[in-house]
């Protein structure tokens, strides 16, 4: 089937909610440690499955075997929900908005949606042993509405550089209210 040239030249959309006139810049997700939980619980449904052989090694290796496999599948299914909370857990950082898209098992997700202009800075936190040796740490936006703590996000100082670069070329900017004063001000005030 061909594409008419007006089909052809329409921007693709990244995600459902996505305006016609917005660009995505780029898409992160928080470091794979945040499945830790359901990893090791799920490494338990192997263990449980050759447990039956272990303890009575006369029902032979067919039961070993079998155990093995289920075990498996069992940890599979222990492991998925976890998964699908990492893999379903997106932050976007588009043209007009900041996106955060939280999955916690299958039948609960929270968006929140932040306009770029009301975003005022961008920093990270790395602290501890897991978050240094692992990579992964906390990026904490400040904004006019309140503060934003994302937590286990994958090398925290590359996603601060690339959202404060990404705003900066969107010219977002310190704004200036009535009555708060420069810096500009402070200097003179000192130089006289």
């Amino acid at each position: 089937m061909l594409m008419s040239p007006s089909n052809k030249d329409a921007k693709r959309k990244y995600f459902e909610d996505q305006f016609d006139d917005e660009e995505v810049l780029f898409v992160f997700r928080r470091h794979p440690i945040v499945m830790r939980k359901g990893l090791i619980l799920g490494l338990l449904g192997p263990l449980i499955g050759v447990l039956p052989a272990a303890i009575n090694p006369g029902l032979g290796m067919g039961y070993f075997f079998g155990g093995l496999i289920v075990g498996f599948v069992l940890g599979v299914i222990i492991l998925f929900p976890s998964w699908v909370g990492w893999y379903f857990s997106v932050f976007i950082l588009t043209s007009q908005r900041f996106i955060q898209i939280n999955q916690k098992g299958f039948f609960h997700r929270s968006v929140a949606d932040i306009n770029i202009d009301q975003i005022q800075s961008v920093n990270y936190e790395i602290s501890g042993i897991q978050e240094t040796l692992l990579g992964f740490g906390t990026i904490k936006l400040k904004t006019y509405i309140g503060d934003s703590t994302i937590k286990d996000i994958y090398h925290p100082q590359k996603i601060q550089k690339k959202m404060i670069a990404a705003l900066r070329d969107l010219g977002v900017t310190k704004q200036v209210f009535p009555g708060v004063r420069g810096r500009e001000e402070d200097e003179e005030e000192i130089e006289e």
